[in-house]
């Protein structure tokens, strides 16, 4: 599949409410929230996708993510399927987390599950986003 990441990420809005992770070597941070009303912008750092959210921020660099990977997994408390979508750097090292969000454990929202089935149907199981022109 030929498309950018920032193509991607527009696609995301269908997935409804996720948990957005990032890791380091010291904390984890995790919000929820929409991928919506994205923004760009071009730094000396690279091309970002920006959200603004009511109690976050997301400020993505676009240029370090090299690949995308859809994974399935098994909740850690609980016995239901979590979905996750995976953006990895130029390492193969998760740089960014979307987990689909549920209520309760297992109860996804309408379509929500779909849409992320859709989504790795559409891109394969792993992605490399083509190289993004000009934002």
């Amino acid at each position: 599949m030929t498309a950018t990441l920032k193509e991607f990420l527009e696609a995301c809005n269908t997935l409804l409410t996720l948990r957005l992770i990032v890791t380091s070597s010291a904390a984890v941070l995790e919000v929820r929230g929409t991928i919506q009303k994205l923004f760009y912008a071009e730094l000396p750092k690279g091309k970002y996708a920006n959200m603004h959210a009511d109690l976050f921020e997301f400020h993505l660099n676009m240029d370090a993510i090299k690949r995308v990977k859809f994974e399935t997994g098994e909740a850690k408390r609980g016995n239901f399927t979590t979905y996750a979508i995976r953006f990895l750097d130029e390492k193969e090292e998760t740089a960014l987390s979307a987990f689909l969000q549920w209520g309760k454990p297992g109860e996804y929202e309408s379509g929500q599950v779909e849409a992320w089935e859709a989504l790795r149907e559409k891109y394969g199981e792993i992605w490399e986003p083509a190289p993004l022109d000009a934002v």
